[in-house]
């Protein structure tokens, strides 16, 4: 089915961009700085997705209190991924090799909240679909960067890297699938409510994940300010275009 291979093209644009920032680690040792300018951008992006094509969207078709719930429950999901994440975390030993995991899991969960969002978008139209699609994979780009640096820094040998780099394009694939066939022969208002529940996902991810590690990396108040400015103002340049 056509719909189905465009569903899937889309899906693999921010599986490209996250591959993108991790294969651009290859060529340099990634500084901590560098690192925080990255998430900073990718945050910058993530939040101009949210109020730029979403939360409008979401108001347009839905009442406020409707609007509310929708993103509440997104937050919630949020946490109950956290929540499975957590759970594997104390199933493995605290080495290594186990930290390596955990940062392999974060990026799967976020290509995952992406899948989600490029089939609820496409469900709406193929254009938003796509628009989302572009957005994301300009995200995922700082957000492999950053998260393949950590491997990096852990000695991650370069075979590992690239494998669990190529293994990405399931979650993300799969969870755009997924959504698509649901929400496709759906009323507009529970499209809506979707898109809006993953705004929820993805602005708590931002803030709580991308932003604190971002931190945690380095601190250079300027450098990373611009870094989210710009992250922000490429979006809207995007939907511009």
């Amino acid at each position: 089915m056509p719909e189905l291979a465009n569903v899937l093209f889309f899906a693999l644009l921010p599986v490209l961009g996250n591959f993108i920032g991790a294969i651009s680690i290859e060529f340099h040792v990634a500084s901590s700085r560098m690192v925080s300018h990255a998430l900073h951008a990718a945050v910058g992006l993530v939040l101009a997705i949210v109020t730029i094509e979403l939360m409008p969207r979401g108001l347009a078709v839905m009442e406020n209190w409707q609007v509310g719930l929708a993103f509440g429950l997104g937050g919630l999901g949020y946490i109950m991924l956290m929540k499975a994440v957590t759970f594997v975390q104390s199933r493995t030993r605290s080495d290594a090799g186990s930290s390596t995991w955990m940062v392999y899991i974060a990026v799967g969960v976020d290509l995952f909240a992406d899948g989600l969002i490029i089939g609820a978008g496409s469900a709406v139209s193929p254009g938003l679909g796509l628009l989302l699609a572009l957005g994301q994979l300009l995200a995922d780009f700082p957000e492999g960067y950053a998260a393949f640096a950590n491997l990096q820094a852990r000695n991650v040998s370069r075979k590992t890297r690239f494998a669990l780099s190529a293994a990405l394009v399931l979650p993300a694939t799969i969870a755009a699938l997924v959504s698509f066939l649901l929400l496709r022969d759906m009323a507009e208002w529970v499209q809506t409510s979707a898109l809006v529940a993953v705004a929820g996902l993805l602005t708590i991810a931002a803030i709580e994940d991308m932003m604190g590690e971002a931190h945690e990396s380095a601190e250079d108040r300027t450098g990373s300010i611009l870094a989210f400015i710009g992250g922000f103002v490429l979006f809207s340049l995007v939907t511009t275009g």
